[in-house]
């Protein structure tokens, strides 16, 4: 499955849309964050989470999108089901990801 690129605009609705969803906070000027992004291309590729929806955020341009899921730094990963933030955490760790992943999976 593709990564949605989501803004202010649109992040309510695609977690009403989808009932599990994980988001990728980044900035441009972030470099850990892009790192990070073949690693979550990879995991949205992933038959295990063929039916999580995998959100790429900007976190400088979407305040109310950060403020959701309470993003400290960068890169930050937070997992929602049913609209609801289950868990969120600042890392660049692809196995912790995986594992935020699965609870919601």
């Amino acid at each position: 499955m593709a990564i949605i690129q989501a803004t202010d605009t649109d992040f309510q609705e695609v977690l009403k849309n989808n009932e599990r969803v994980v988001v990728k906070y980044f900035a441009d000027w972030c470099g850990n964050c892009r790192l990070f992004s073949p690693k979550f291309k990879r995991m949205a590729a992933n038959e295990e989470f063929a039916n999580v929806a995998f959100l790429d955020v900007n976190a400088e341009t979407s305040p109310e999108a950060r403020k959701l899921a309470g993003v400290t730094n960068l890169p930050f990963f937070a997992v929602f089901k049913n609209g609801e933030l289950v868990e969120g955490a600042a890392t660049s760790k692809e196995d912790y990801v995986t594992e935020m992943v699965r609870k919601i999976a």
